[in-house]
């Protein structure tokens, strides 16, 4: 995969790829730090490939204006070298050299986010993927690793504080050293081989919260996050949530941290959630600050997980890093996989799974299914930016919980050893991941390969039959047509368990052409059969408990039959699953039992709540119908406007017929709701909130919403009751929002929780609320909160209205995308994914969107944008013919 790209940025194929001609064994950087204007002298100390011998000496930049160039030390003339927008090429270099370069860059005007930017008063970077070229003259690939030595230099009294990747050089006992004038500088040693990519610095104002620890393998590390210092008051949170990442990952994986100072940085202005730089993670300050008054129970478990995430790529993405960016799966779904096992140890394994599928059905089937769909590993992209997906995230998360399911924890920790020891320090592909689990288990894992290289959802679809004793089960498994002409059975393994009429477990003896281990089928053909014989009764099957494969499976349940397993079957994840399926059933009208499915889902409502033993927090995800993006999912033809209004029909019915129920759970769960931050207290608000909702949507006064948010000691509680009575059109809406906002305008990360409330108002006119907020001054395009909490929310949140049906959601949404594209190509593009299943939406909203989307044909310059718009707009015959049926 040359990086070298010719103009016009065809396609990157994987296949193509050649190790890097040139390899830079230590970088020597300094800058001279200032918003206006930063200088930045690079020493790059460069070797040449032995078997390349000749390659010319190819360097990757953008907006970089360059002062000087000299290499071994001579300054070169304008003839020996060659610069345009994005490469600098240097002739007649055959053996390892020294390659000096100064340059001059503008921060301040750097509103993409991407190298070198200012944030307030705050300079920092964000390099990932291919940010670093802003910064100076590299070879910007993650095969290029070398060791690192960083000078900051920069104004005391603006950027007292200093910060890069490693540890920091101490002069007399600080880390800075004083150069006059005003001046200090800062020295930090990376002594581990690591990619550009991954290079960070922050200077500004900060103060910081820290502890100092001992690792397992007796290391003194100092553990610090810092923020700015009205903020540093909700940093301890975070710093307590580092600090279990640091000692979980030793226990669970036998990893220690391998430098002496860990720094988290948290940043206002930040397009990511967060990045693992080596030693210096910066993060959005939204997964960092944190107290009562100004953050959920959410918050405080989205800060766990996402400092364990960025901890956790340490070793599963610094330590070992990746070849090439196909390979993004190898970091990103490989420490998905880890923080969700964090989080799972640390708080409710069953109410994580349940998130965790909820979220990979309702987003990541929808992109499987769009036509943005991908492989977890793609064989090619025009832009690496758009390739940051819940394909490669989630799903590659899933790829690698199969693994752990076929292999076992045990074998599976053996094989995690081995990949991390025979990897160290290189760049690594999802071939050596792999291998090294094969070598430890002995198995042939190449058809489990297929799982990175075939896009789409694959489905399963079971057939039974039971006669004297034996019971039949037929398997088939299906390709969707995003895997491509020439898909092949995939291989997974798919958890069961059979129930009897009282409930019981039931087995037999059995035999078949599937591997059958304890409760686990191992499928690897198109079709199995297994057949169980010595049954004493017919069974109920349970197919694939703890979600043990990411497929959809079609099996045909009676309402009753799923009503029996939401009451016996021992999975929550199952558990869930059935009472799901029921209101799909209800909700899709899948067949004439829908009655009897929604006799069955309102009973299998009612044990939850009057189970006082039932974990709160499994209690309110049951109650959490399926939303838009699910019921999506299981149509081929999305009647948009038919599937949203049976949606609150069956809601508001289900909450008429358990108000006494949802009334009582609420009034018994308040003491406990009031305690601190443990499971028991955020299970209890959980439930409490929900019953909540489920109260406000069947009394429209909201007098119960209205007392919650006047007594609300927590931002959970407050919250949760705005969000209740701002979507209930309540009569104290506008007063309880204008008291919200008015609280907490000074925090900007609690101001964008009001405004995502106000934009999810599921009624068509907030449309022009959406419209109201963009022309006020609470409007900032150049943060990238904002306009998710904005743009994002409405479009990705809010069907009611961004469905409208005369397209005036669609119009909104594409009518600022060029503005955002010039300022911030990658929020811009991720705003372009709410119309990826655009072509299965009827009733005319394909029509409007067709034409929405045509809107933008040449008024969106970045590759990022061009990129999906093209991804989306694939097939223009039917485009235009649907633009002209609208017109």
């Amino acid at each position: 995969m040359p990086d070298s790209r010719p103009s016009g940025h065809p396609e990157v194929h994987l296949s193509d790829y050649l190790a890097p001609a040139w390899r830079i064994a230590h970088a020597d950087l300094c800058f001279e730090l200032g918003a206006d204007a930063t200088e930045v002298i690079a020493r790059l100390h460069l070797e040449p490939d032995p078997e390349q011998r000749g390659a010319l000496l190819v360097l990757d930049g953008v907006e970089l204006e360059l002062l000087a160039i000299a290499l071994d030390g001579k300054t070169l003339d304008a003839g020996q070298f060659d610069v345009d927008a994005e490469r600098l090429t240097i002739d007649n270099v055959d053996g390892a050299c020294v390659l000096e370069t100064r340059v001059r860059i503008a921060p301040s005007r750097n509103t993409q986010l991407q190298g070198l930017y200012r944030s307030g008063e705050m300079l920092l970077t964000q390099c990932e993927a291919q940010g670093f070229r802003r910064i100076t003259w590299f070879i910007d690939r993650p095969d290029v690793m070398p060791t690192w030595r960083i000078a900051l230099r920069a104004d005391h009294a603006r950027y007292p504080v200093l910060l890069a990747n490693g540890n920091p050089q101490r002069v007399d006992g600080r880390e800075h050293r004083e150069l006059g004038d005003g001046r200090i500088e800062a020295v930090w040693d990376n002594p581990h081989p690591t990619p550009s990519y991954l290079f960070a610095l922050v200077a500004g104002q900060l103060e910081c919260v820290g502890k100092d620890i001992v690792t397992a393998e007796g290391r003194a590390v100092r553990l610090q996050v810092w923020a700015a210092s009205n903020d540093v008051a909700r940093c301890a949170f975070a710093l307590g949530a580092v600090e279990r990442a640091v000692r979980w990952d030793e226990r669970r994986f036998g990893r220690s941290y391998d430098l002496d100072v860990f720094n988290v940085v948290a940043a206002q202005d930040f397009t990511m959630g967060a990045m693992e730089n080596k030693g210096l993670n910066i993060f959005n300050a939204r997964y960092i600050l944190a107290d009562e008054d100004s953050a959920t129970d959410a918050d405080y478990l989205g800060i766990e997980s996402v400092i364990g995430h960025e901890y956790f790529h340490n070793w599963s993405g610094n330590r070992i890093t990746l070849r090439d960016w196909f390979q993004l799966s190898l970091k990103e779904g490989l420490t998905v996989f880890r923080d969700q096992e964090f989080v799972s140890d640390l708080h409710s394994r069953e109410v994580k799974r349940i998130e965790d599928v909820r979220l990979l059905r309702s987003r990541q089937f929808a992109e499987d299914a769009g036509a943005l769909a991908h492989p977890v590993r793609p064989a090619q992209y025009r832009e690496i930016n758009n390739f940051y997906t819940l394909t490669v995230y989630e799903k590659g998360a899933e790829i690698v919980r199969m693994l752990h399911t076929l292999l076992g924890e045990a074998t599976f920790r053996a094989g995690m050893d081995r990949y991390f020891s025979d990897n160290d320090g290189r760049a690594a592909t999802i071939e050596d991941f792999l291998g090294a689990h094969a070598k430890e288990s002995g198995r042939d894992l190449a058809q489990f390969a297929r799982w990175y290289a075939q896009a789409g959802t694959p489905e399963l679809d079971i057939q039974d039959s039971f006669q004297d004793g034996r019971y039949t089960l037929r398997f088939t498994q299906r390709q969707p047509a995003a895997a491509g002409a020439h898909a092949a059975p995939l291989f997974f393994p798919l958890r069961f368990a059979l129930y009897g009429a009282a409930g019981q477990r039931l087995d037999g003896l059995v035999h078949g052409d599937a591997i059958v281990r304890g409760d686990l089928i191992e499928l690897t053909c198109t079709q199995h059969t297994l057949v169980f014989d010595g049954l004493p009764e017919r069974p109920l099957p349970s197919f694939n408990q703890g979600f043990s494969a990411p497929v959809k499976l079609h099996y045909d349940y009676t309402p009753e039959a799923l009503a029996r397993l939401a009451r016996c079957e021992r999975d929550g994840v199952i558990r869930w699953d059935m009472i799901q399926r029921l209101a799909m059933d209800v909700l899709l009208r899948r067949s004439n039992a829908h009655v009897q499915a929604k006799a069955a889902l309102s009973l299998a409502l009612a044990d939850l709540l009057d189970d006082d033993a039932a974990d709160p927090a499994f209690v309110a995800e049951c109650m959490q119908l399926p939303d838009f993006d699910t019921l999506a999912d299981a149509l081929a033809t999305i009647d948009i406007d038919v599937v949203l209004a049976d949606r609150v029909d069956l809601l508001r019915d289900l909450a008429c017929t358990h108000e006494d129920r949802l009334r009582r759970r609420y009034d018994a769960l308040a003491t406990l709701a009031g305690h601190g931050l443990d499971g028991a207290a955020m299970g209890a608000r959980r439930l409490r909130n929900m019953c909540l909702a489920w109260l406000t949507d069947i009394d429209p006064r909201g007098a119960l919403a209205t007392a919650q948010f006047d007594t609300a000691t927590r931002m959970t509680d407050r919250l949760g009751a705005l969000r209740c009575l701002v979507h209930a059109n309540a009569p104290t809406a506008a007063q309880v929002l204008e008291a919200f906002a008015e609280r907490h305008r000074d925090d900007p990360l609690a101001t964008d929780k009001w405004i995502a409330v106000a934009c999810t108002r599921p009624h068509v006119d907030a449309v022009e609320r959406v419209r109201g907020l963009l022309e006020s001054s609470w409007w900032s395009p150049t943060n990238p909160n904002r306009v998710r909490a904005v743009l994002g929310s409405f479009s990705r949140m809010n069907p009611t209205a961004f469905h409208r049906a005369d397209g005036a959601g669609y119009a909104l949404l594409v009518a600022q995308l060029p503005m955002l594209d010039a300022i911030n190509s990658q929020v811009a593009a991720r705003l372009l994914a709410g119309f990826e299943s655009w072509r299965r939406w009827a009733g005319g909203h394909d029509a409007l969107a067709a034409k929405a989307l045509e809107s933008l044909r040449g008024r969106l310059l970045s590759r990022d944008a061009k990129d999906l718009l093209a991804r989306l707009l694939h097939d223009a015959a039917p485009v235009q013919a649907a633009v002209a049926e609208s017109a």
